[in-house]
């Protein structure tokens, strides 16, 4: 079997090894502090604090949920100007922009416990755009 198969050609299983998170930074273990970079007042303190601002895992956790929750506000900023616009339709506005409002907001919330769930498995989960900087991030 070639050096560069991505599965096996048996059982289908991938063939590249996946780094996880093991070990402690600091009193945590790492896939603690990665779990609790995706709240906003850990991820800037993990920032700050040496054992943790070194750690690439907890970086890369940290300037995600940084990243999401400015996209989050982007868009939430954007869902309130298209509101003020589209209240002008009687009815339906009012209803469409109470609906897109709670569809996206769930899908925040989804997004956000899913990042939660791979971060304490130990996996760098990376989401379009904002992975990619944050990634960046920690390469510097």
């Amino acid at each position: 079997m070639p050096d560069t198969a991505a599965f096996c050609p048996i059982c289908g299983c991938g063939m590249r090894p996946s780094t996880r998170a093991q070990g402690m930074v600091g009193v945590l273990p790492e896939k603690l502090a990665g779990a609790l970079s995706y709240f906003i007042l850990p991820a800037l303190l993990f920032l700050l604090v040496e054992p943790y601002k070194s750690n690439r895992f907890v970086r890369f956790h940290s300037f995600q949920c940084i990243g999401m929750s400015l996209a989050a506000v982007v868009i939430g900023a954007i869902l309130r100007i298209s509101g003020v616009v589209l209240f002008i339709i009687p009815v339906l506005g009012p209803l469409l922009v109470s609906l897109v409002s709670m569809v996206v907001s769930l899908a925040f919330l989804i997004l956000w416990i899913v990042l939660i769930v791979k971060a304490l498995q130990g996996e760098m989960f990376k989401i379009p755009l904002v992975g990619d900087f944050a990634e960046h991030q920690t390469l510097s």
